[in-house]
């Protein structure tokens, strides 16, 4: 809706001439002052520095990025130029090694991904129809198993072909993929194949980082090339949609600071108390909340003014912390230099064996129980083989569905969860 009194944002001039939504003058003015900070060491640390780094560095390399026409179309646009970008940043040194530290501390330390997410997932669930959560329901297990075993069959296929053994190319490489991230995944798995195998815990992380980080990357290109495939071929997508004939789109509200006040509270009180019980049960947080608030939606135990302060709350995060986010999360949580170290011609094949393997199984599985396959891939697939809560705000973004957040989250999550138990019994076989 327009605003009178904002007259240099109402004119609309095309987007080349806008930068993260602002005129592209008024956006190197801030650019320039951003630098000049930097430069004479008076960057504020804490939330205001990093987040101004974040927004304008996130917003130029976002800018970019959907603008060159082959990684536009194809590797994920200004998302893989935002994360990848940002850890070239720290790779070649250009960012000082304070803001770096400062980033890394809020995005870590601060928990500001967790803040982004929270949003997500309060706002997606309770901004959709309750009756499509019923419908959806327990069958989104079932394409979470078909990526699953799509993963193992085609990496221990394409393994064999390459001279691994199984239990390198299912152990080492395709279960911590598909296993939820670092700290759901990696470090857990680690664990269990100290107990299990003998070496310890610190020399299997070293195996299963870069793993991880090839995976990330392959998740968020195929996410990009299926959607580009996609509308292309019709029947594939539901536009954002996970089965037909139910939206998870948020209704149209008239926006209010006030309610967006009110959804902030309540994303992160869901947080809270998903932490509450995450003392007492062996679940994640985001687990919980995911189901404190599906419970609270499908049941209709809170107002219809939290449901929607939450969905706007969600909107707001989306609209204008997406691309800084990426940023931080290039800066905090994507080694460059493991990714380079990795890239055996090997063992870049089979790591883009397990991701296609995810993405194809839980396609294939999806559209037989009713999904469409683009989604079913997405959230049930590519969400299950990136690193946990980074990897899915990646690959939402590079397929341009941020509103399944909540599936994606319950195949990062829930879906890690399943492959730990797994994994346990698939060491017990193959050791």
């Amino acid at each position: 809706m327009s605003n009178a009194s904002e007259p240099v944002l109402t004119t609309h001039p095309p987007m080349w001439e806008r930068i993260y939504g602002i005129p592209w003058p008024f956006f190197l003015a801030i650019t320039a002052i951003l630098i000049a900070a930097m430069a004479v060491g008076t960057l504020p640390a804490g939330l205001t520095g990093s987040l101004m780094t974040m927004i304008v560095a996130g917003g130029i390399l976002g800018f970019i990025g959907d603008r060159v026409p082959l990684i536009r179309s194809y590797f994920g646009g200004g998302v893989i130029v935002s994360i990848f970008g940002a850890a070239a940043l720290v790779y070649f040194n250009i960012l000082p090694d304070e803001v770096v530290d400062d980033i890394t501390t809020f995005m870590k330390a601060g928990q500001f991904l967790n803040f982004y997410i929270v949003a997500l997932i309060a706002g997606s669930i309770l901004g959709m129809d309750s009756g499509a959560l019923k419908k959806i329901g327990v069958r989104f297990f079932l394409p979470i198993l078909g990526a699953t075993f799509g993963a193992i069959m085609l990496t221990a296929l394409v393994g064999q072909l390459l001279g691994y053994t199984i239990q390198d190319a299912v152990l080492v490489i395709a279960m911590p993929i598909m296993g939820g991230g670092m700290g759901a995944g990696a470090i857990p798995l680690s664990q269990i194949y100290e107990e299990l195998l003998g070496q310890p815990a610190s020399y299997y992380i070293s195996l299963l980082v870069p793993a991880l980080a090839l995976g990330n990357v392959f998740s968020i290109i195929i996410a990009s090339i299926l959607t580009a495939i996609s509308s292309r071929v019709p029947g594939l997508s539901g536009d954002g949609q996970l089965m037909h004939g139910i939206s998870i789109q948020e209704k149209v509200q008239t926006l209010s600071l006030r309610m967006m006040g009110i959804g902030l509270l309540a994303s992160i009180s869901f947080y809270v108390a998903g932490e509450v019980l995450g003392a007492f049960l062996p679940l994640h947080p985001y687990a919980i909340m995911i189901i404190l608030v599906a419970t609270c939606k499908i049941f209709q135990l809170i107002p219809s003014v939290i449901n929607d302060a939450c969905a706007q709350w969600f909107s707001f995060i989306a609209a204008n912390l997406t691309l800084a986010q990426l940023f931080g999360i290039g800066i905090a949580y994507t080694d460059l230099d493991t990714v380079l170290q990795a890239l055996s011609i090997n063992y870049v094949l089979i790591t883009l064996a397990v991701v296609a393997g995810a993405a194809f199984g839980a396609g294939i599985v999806g559209k037989l129980v009713g999904f469409y396959p683009l989604e079913s891939s997405v959230t049930a697939g590519l969400c299950m083989a990136n690193m946990g809560g980074t990897g899915d705000v990646a690959v939402l973004s590079a397929a341009k569905r941020m509103q399944l957040m909540p599936f994606a989250q319950i195949s990062s999550r829930l879906g890690g969860a399943f492959i730990l138990l797994i994994t346990g019994i698939m060491v017990a076989l193959l050791a």
